[in-house]
């Protein structure tokens, strides 16, 4: 009975093991959310950049980023950042007078969200 308790133990902490490996994604803004704030059309050109690293142990390739309506991603869409090195999205939001609750999705091999893909979020409000 020790021996298959032992066997079981060593396969399970072994599999998660190699559950770990892979490239990972981790983006420097709080909740994976810009917040513009309240922002003027006038002065401000609606440009923001999403940093994020590589922090797994393969490299992560971003196969594809969409945005909702009212949002540019200026970004390339398909990019390879190696293990330890870091890299960014810029999206430009159209500025149109209102609340700002906008998602854009990135696609990529990271291991640490479902499927790949990593929800981003800006927040904010434009004055007129």
């Amino acid at each position: 009975m020790k021996n298959i308790t032992t066997f079981i133990a060593i396969l399970f902490f072994s599999s998660i093991g190699f559950a770990q490996k892979g490239a990972k994604i981790e983006f420097k803004a709080k909740n994976n959310t810009i917040d513009y704030g309240t922002i003027s059309k006038k002065t401000d050109n609606g440009i923001r950049s999403f940093e994020y690293t590589n922090t797994g142990d393969a490299p992560l390739i971003i196969y594809s980023i969409q945005s909702s309506t009212s949002c540019t991603v200026l970004s390339k869409q398909n990019e390879t950042v190696q293990p330890g090195k870091s890299s960014k999205i810029d999206i430009k939001y159209n500025m149109a007078p209102g609340p700002i609750r906008k998602t854009i999705t990135v696609e990529s091999n990271a291991i640490n969200y479902d499927d790949g893909r990593i929800p981003l979020k800006i927040k904010g409000e434009v004055s007129s």
